[in-house]
């Protein structure tokens, strides 16, 4: 859609009316994000069209703004253009400033404050109105000395923090005037810079402003609206600098300390939130997705990325500190629908770390109902076109005694049917599969592919994390075999007991796996390592090693050359540091290739879905593990339907109380009980399902669990410790559909 513009001379003054073409940028930069439609951010920080646009007169021209990136064009002529979405003034020419004015620096404002005639904040006042509305000057204030490297942004950013909390413990009255002075020229410069921002040294102003204290603070609705006007620049002009600068931009953000680099995040999220307040959101699926045209959400999502990849190169928080709850509450659905048509379009599954894990889990239901309601219908059609007799459902027959044997071959006979919903009938035992004997089948099957005795995985014993066995002789279908498993475990939405590390998850999402990821699971091999790193003395003659990898066959070591000759290969000062990533990747790649490979071939036949991309390997990891946090009991109490109980009767308060005071183990192993996962939801129990029903009044039969509705049939026992008895001995000694 078109919109008049307007254009300015460099004093500012109105010309003739252009057409600016507005639109949210999809261009595509170096941090990005897998899926069909990765977000991204803008390459180019400023691109002006020569030839003029769309075929339009020869004396007009086009570029974008820094601040919006809309499309704006404007006649050869003028120097500089107002930007008609955000009212940016972007100068194309710089013209110097004939006034010189002395840098800010923290001694210098201390002394205005210490001034020998008495503090004077006249003064003071007047130069930070002057420094702060003056590019040059404000971009060299604060300086460190130092030269702008990938390391150092060339200002003292612990003294700009000083600064400013020195400014906000002035003298009420005094405080007022020279805040509003600041406020109002950062707003002024904000609004035009005065030059293109192409150098590294041209954004050390934005990192000045960025550590202002007062744009978190919103004591009040027009404070609050005034400072995101402010904050709103700020992420336009930073989320359009060039793929150069956001280089730089990670570097710095990277080095903040844990709490600057939380309150940034903070600020990112109070920003997006507030912008998503300005929008009517909940209209439900298949609503227009009013915030896509939004340039402030884009420019804050962008700047997220910033701090996402800062994040992932030095880590500061957990990835749940990304999440924005507000986003939850938009049609993620119709999002991820959009991001999937490639539309060019702004999406949050662009930036999939803003969408909490409860958001991303309900948009990888979608996908997994959608894809099995495909296969449902293939089926349905099959049967009245081709009179084929087909199931909706894919159905695993199988006996316990030959569980794996069973599985594996039913498995393969139906490799096109995996992403049907899951049915499991055990031979020989009477049972509807809603949901509990799948669950069951999971837990029994992996409980015998992840067992030490059967050889296809090994053990550490510090980190109790299991790896791919480099010596295993069991053939690849059963490596191929749990890759399906996992996989279908997600898709149907069942948490498994499985030990990897997050690198098995890494490797998974083709993310690079390193020492950092060793030190998880191989904690005491991995510190050997960093030893010999760090070593000061002679490495040849203290370690004695060569380019050899070994692992254990049968109590016997096994040596592979990590390089061409590598056992006539010493390791020395000089070459260590090739050894170790040599002998970190033969670990973690070259050695389990053989197993790996057919285990992710077995992984992406079920989980080749786009909604997968959205999640990080540590998502990946709550979807297949689940949480392994403590169990809230009080919070799972309080999610829980009773049947036939009332919630203050007796029964219910002791069963309660006996939860409560198990050990974590026993805690656990009651979980398992009734709902087949000794694991809650990565999302936590706030959506587990949980039921207490009635079952009749006292006797001397125990308690029972249906795990396909997480559903526990209690009696209606005469005592506390009747109930303890009955209920101990039915978690510890059931199996199945009998007690041993």
């Amino acid at each position: 859609m078109d919109y008049p513009g307007n254009i300015s001379s460099r004093s500012g003054s109105s010309a003739s009316p252009s057409i600016s073409n507005l639109g949210s940028s999809s261009a595509s930069s170096g941090i990005g994000f897998p899926g069909p439609s990765p977000g991204g951010l803008n390459s180019s920080m400023f691109s002006i069209n020569l030839n003029g646009g769309g075929g339009g007169p020869s004396n007009m021209m086009s570029g974008r703004c820094m601040c919006c990136n809309s499309n704006l064009r404007f006649p050869r002529s003028v120097t500089c253009f107002r930007c008609t979405v955000c009212e940016t003034i972007n100068d194309l020419i710089i013209t110097p400033h004939n006034e010189q004015i002395n840098p800010l620096t923290l001694d210098r404002i201390r002394a205005l404050i210490s001034y020998y005639g008495g503090p004077n904040y006249k003064l003071l006042e007047q130069e930070i109105q002057k420094a702060f509305t003056n590019w040059p000057t404000l971009n060299e204030s604060f300086s460190n000395g130092r030269s702008v490297t990938l390391e150092d942004c060339g200002v003292a950013l612990d003294q700009v923090r000083e600064a400013y909390q020195i400014l906000m413990e002035l003298p009420v009255n005094i405080r007022a005037n020279i805040i509003r002075a600041m406020m109002r020229s950062v707003e002024s410069i904000l609004k035009r810079p005065g030059r293109m921002l192409k150098r590294k040294e041209d954004i050390k102003f934005l990192m000045i402003i960025l550590e202002n204290p007062l744009l978190s603070q919103h004591n009040f609705p027009q404070e609050s609206q005034y400072h995101h006007q402010i904050v709103q620049r700020v992420f336009g002009l930073l989320s359009n600098l060039s793929n150069e600068l956001h280089h730089y931009l990670v570097n710095w953000f990277a080095r903040h300390s844990t709490e600057i680099f939380r309150k940034r995040i903070e600020l990112v999220n109070l920003f997006i939130t507030f912008r998503l307040s300005k929008h009517p959101i909940a209209n439900g699926p298949g609503g227009p997705l009013v915030y896509e045209s939004d340039w402030q959400i884009n420019s804050a999502a962008k700047v997220m990325a910033l701090f996402f990849a800062a994040n992932k190169q030095k880590k500061k928080i957990q990835l749940s500190e990304f999440y924005n709850t507000r986003v939850d509450y938009i049609s993620l659905i119709d999002d991820f629908n959009t991001w999937e048509l490639r539309s060019g379009k702004f999406t949050f599954c662009q930036y999939p770390f803003l969408v909490s894990m409860g958001g991303k889990t309900s948009i990888m239901e979608f996908d997994a109902k959608r894809q099995m309601e495909s296969k449902a219908k293939e089926a349905i059609f099959s049967f009245l076109f081709q009179k084929r007799a087909a199931t909706p459902h894919l159905i695993l027959k199988v006996r316990r005694d030959y569980l794996i044997e069973d599985s594996l071959s039913q498995i393969s006979e139906n490799e096109m049917e995996l992403k049907k919903s899951l049915r499991i009938e055990f031979v020989g035992e009477v049972g509807v599969d809603g949901g509990g004997l799948r669950k069951e089948w999971f837990l029994l099957l992996v409980r015998h592919l992840f067992d030490p005795k059967f050889g296809m995985f090994t053990w550490d014993e510090d980190s109790r994390l299991c790896w791919f066995n480099p010596a295993s002789f069991e053939p690849s279908d059963q490596f191929y075999l749990v890759g399906v498993v996992i996989g279908l475990a997600i898709y149907n939405s069942t948490i498994l007991d499985v030990h990897f590390p997050l690198a098995c998850y890494k490797k998974l999402l083709n993310v690079p796996v390193g020492l950092e990821d060793l030190k998880e699971f191989r904690p005491a091999f991995a510190r050997g390592l960093e030893q010999l790193l760090s070593f000061e003395g002679d490495v040849e003659s203290t370690f004695c090693r060569d380019f050899v990898g070994e692992y254990e066959v049968f109590d016997e070591i096994t040596r592979i050359p990590l390089k061409p000759n590598g056992q006539n290969i010493p390791v020395t000062n000089d070459n260590r540091k090739e050894y170790v990533e040599r002998y970190v990747n033969f670990i973690l790649n070259e050695s389990v290739t053989k197993q790996f490979e057919p285990f992710r071939r077995g992984f992406n036949h079920v989980c080749s879905g786009n909604a997968l991309s959205l999640f990080q390997p540590e998502e990946i990891e709550l979807l297949v593990r689940g949480s392994a946090e403590p169990l809230e009991i009080e919070q799972l109490r309080s999610v829980t339907i009773y049947e036939g109980f009332r919630e203050d009767e007796v029964t219910i308060i002791n069963f309660w109380a006996i939860f409560k005071a198990m050990n974590p183990i026993m805690q656990r192993k009651l979980l398992t009980f009734v709902t087949g996962t000794d694991r809650i939801p990565g999302t936590g129990c706030a959506n587990l399902s949980f039921k207490i029903s009635y079952y009749g009044e006292d006797c001397e039969r125990f308690p029972i669990a249906h795990t396909c509705f997480n559903q526990i049939f209690l009696y209606r026992y005469r005592t506390k410790r009747k109930l303890e008895e009955k209920l101990l001995r039915a978690i510890t000694e059931s199996e199945g559909f009998w007690i041993k």
